[in-house]
């Protein structure tokens, strides 16, 4: 009813213009003062801190090309980059406290593992996007997974396992991941350092070499696809072994981790059986790498409602999205102990913000109380307010 209601309020009134009568000199200049503000020129998320929270600041188009050509970014928030011609992330408190946490932890010892959870739509995955960005910048091994659910409910192919016996790959799946690790790690792949350590046997006429560089064994598995999934498992092995010898600095990114333990999948074996999350090759590579027995590495995942809503209809509204239930006891286990970091709703400051950066791109038009009605309507969620100020 409500969101019925501002559709119908902002069709007469958010896409119109506003008599400049109903704006006094005074508001004017305030709004004036506040479309200066909520934008920072700190473009480097290795420096931003406390002082910059609420304000936007544009990732470069090098940046983003690198980081987020295979994906990583909400399809709305997608739709928006395109709009408004930039690539624009709030800077709010949990990925502030992710990174300081990555400048100050001592990469000596067991990797730290980081936990965001929060409400549908309060910002999660544009949170992991930031910490990613700061990463990059300064030279992490990235190993980014942009949503679990392509592979668990969106799956291109699937087919029995050459190599374990009761397990499926998802070889089209593994060949496009295997991609986007090579694209977001192009520069640090070329170190040649970064090697094998064992012989792999393929077939009896294929094999890659021990000392063979970690970017053949990438191409390996893009270019006979029949063995991307077992790609990636090597891949997550040897980079701890890289890790731990001091060769690179890894940062695991997970979005959507919850599905890895989700029973439910749209994966399904040749007598048309469900295959669960633990029975997929994949699943092997990804939870190796999200344990705690390695050095010089970080992990970060997202826990997520969405995966137990789309898997069951008539979810009880009350569901929890706090880690503990949304990880069952399989993933908590997994997981524990690791550092929950909350992704909450919009405040007031950081609700301005995103009504004056909508304001200055000309996406809505201004008028008396505009702030005050619309964070009512949306209760603060992120989510809700763009989907009240989408194009009608």
């Amino acid at each position: 009813m409500l969101k019925a209601t501002a559709y119908l309020f902002l069709k007469h009134s958010t896409h119109r213009a506003i008599p400049t009568r109903y704006l006094t000199a005074a508001a004017e200049l305030q709004q004036d003062e506040r479309l200066q503000s909520f934008r920072t020129q700190e473009a480097d998320p290795s420096k931003h801190s406390k002082d910059h929270l609420a304000q936007f600041y544009t990732i470069p188009l090098s940046d983003r090309n690198v980081l987020f050509q295979h994906g990583g970014l909400p399809k709305t928030f997608q739709q928006h980059i395109k709009t408004f011609n930039e690539t624009c992330l709030m800077v709010r408190e949990p990925a502030v406290d992710i990174i300081n946490c990555l400048k100050s932890i001592d990469y000596d010892k067991p990797a730290v593992r980081f936990v965001l959870y929060g409400k549908n739509g309060t910002g999660k995955s544009i949170s992991l996007a930031h910490v990613l960005h700061y990463a990059f910048k300064n030279k992490f091994l990235i190993v980014h997974v942009p949503w679990v659910g392509d592979f668990m409910r969106h799956c291109k192919d699937s087919s029995n396992s050459e190599t374990r016996e009761g397990f499926i790959d998802l070889n089209i799946n593994a060949a496009a991941w295997l991609l986007h690790f090579r694209t977001q790690n192009a520069e640090l792949l070329k170190n040649p350092d970064l090697k094998i350590s064992r012989d792999i046997q393929w077939t009896k006429r294929e094999s890659t070499a021990k000392d063979s560089s970690i970017l053949e064994l990438i191409e390996h598995g893009i270019n006979r696809m029949r063995f991307a999934s077992d790609c990636v498992n090597i891949l997550a092995e040897e980079i701890k072994l890289l890790s731990n010898a001091g060769i690179c600095k890894t940062l695991v990114a997970i979005d959507g981790f919850n599905e890895f333990f989700y029973p439910t999948t749209k994966v399904y074996t040749e007598k048309k059986e469900i295959v669960h999350p633990n029975k997929i090759t994949l699943t092997e590579g990804f939870l190796n790498l999200t344990k705690f027995d390695w050095k010089n590495a970080a992990v970060i995942v997202t826990v997520d409602e969405m995966t137990v809503k789309v898997h069951e209809e008539g979810t009880d509204p009350s569901m929890s999205h706090f880690p503990r239930f949304l990880l069952g006891k399989h993933g908590f286990e997994h997981l524990d102990p690791f550092l929950p970091v909350n992704v909450p709703l919009f405040s007031k400051k950081e609700h301005e913000s995103i009504m004056d950066y909508f304001r200055e791109r000309r996406w809505v038009r201004p008028y008396p109380g505009q702030d005050e009605e619309l964070y009512f309507l949306s209760g603060g969620n992120p989510f809700t307010l763009l989907d009240y100020c989408k194009s009608l």
